[in-house]
């Protein structure tokens, strides 16, 4: 039953409220996720107004590609729970707190992906282990200033700990999208032989048969485009023309304007 007392219980007091009781493990876990939601739909928000499609929605902001999505759910229905038994809320909004049911889908499709070969320069390949073993670096220094910011007991507002804790999942989400990168990549050597026809890494010369200018463009995997020094995704719609033609050829794009044509004067390994 929600008393008048309860109805005037805001999301940030019922939140302090809930950490309270809990023990300093479970706390320090708890902490930022319940905070993260009470700040979500307002710190100073009565609890008894919180509807539930309001609670089922807030599945919708979290990313699938954390890997601790399920358990932070889990903590936000865990608050969402013990609310119901204090009486702040009519119902117990824990039960429309639900994953997205794409979740396993999109998993599924991230593992396809990764499986898919990758081809990338030396270079490209040279700075994406230079770029995960700083990362690596950085995941220790994050875990010592995670220690140092628990030293503070005062939970309910600890900022340092939240941006170390909030840092170390996207440096460890990079670092597993690097190994897995760098894992299922072949280097292009630049000594290959020649072939008939163009592939990621080839430079190509074009010519617009439309004024008459030359451009040339390296066609590369789509993450290694750098625009200002020429680097074109295949998977681009000019890649997508350029791949698997030969010396002479003629390609044509659609764009909002129209048409272009493009004539291949010249393949570079």
């Amino acid at each position: 039953m929600v008393t008048s007392d309860s109805q005037n219980v805001t999301l940030g007091e019922a939140a302090g409220r809930f950490l309270a009781r809990l023990s300093a493990g479970e706390r320090e876990a708890s902490q930022p996720e319940v905070y993260r939601f009470a700040r979500w739909y307002g710190w100073e928000r009565p609890f008894a107004n919180l509807a539930a499609p309001e609670v089922a929605s807030y599945a919708e902001q979290l990313s699938l590609s954390d890997t601790d999505y399920a358990r932070r759910l889990e903590l936000v229905r865990a608050f969402l729970a013990w609310a119901k038994k204090e009486g702040w809320s009519r119902t117990n909004l824990a039960t429309h707190l639900k994953a997205k049911k794409v979740k396993s889908e999109l998993q599924a499709a991230a593992r396809k992906v990764k499986t898919e070969p990758i081809s990338l320069t030396q270079q490209k390949h040279d700075e994406m282990e230079a770029e995960l073993a700083a990362l690596k670096k950085r995941r220790y220094e994050l875990i010592d200033e995670m220690r140092r910011a628990a030293a503070d007991k005062d939970f309910r507002e600890n900022a340092p700990l939240h941006a170390a804790r909030e840092e170390r999942g996207h440096v460890e989400g990079r670092i597993r999208e690097l190994e897995g990168t760098l894992k299922a990549a072949t280097i292009i050597g630049g000594k290959r032989e020649p072939a008939l026809k163009t592939g990621i890494g080839d430079s190509v010369v074009l010519c617009d048969l439309a004024s008459g200018a030359e451009m040339c463009y390296r066609l590369v995997d789509p993450r290694e485009v750098d625009p200002l020094r020429g680097k074109i995704s295949s998977a681009s719609p000019l890649g997508k023309a350029l791949m698997g033609r030969c010396d002479g050829e003629v390609v044509e794009i659609t764009v909002p304007a129209g048409k272009l044509r493009y004539q291949i004067k010249q393949i570079k390994r």
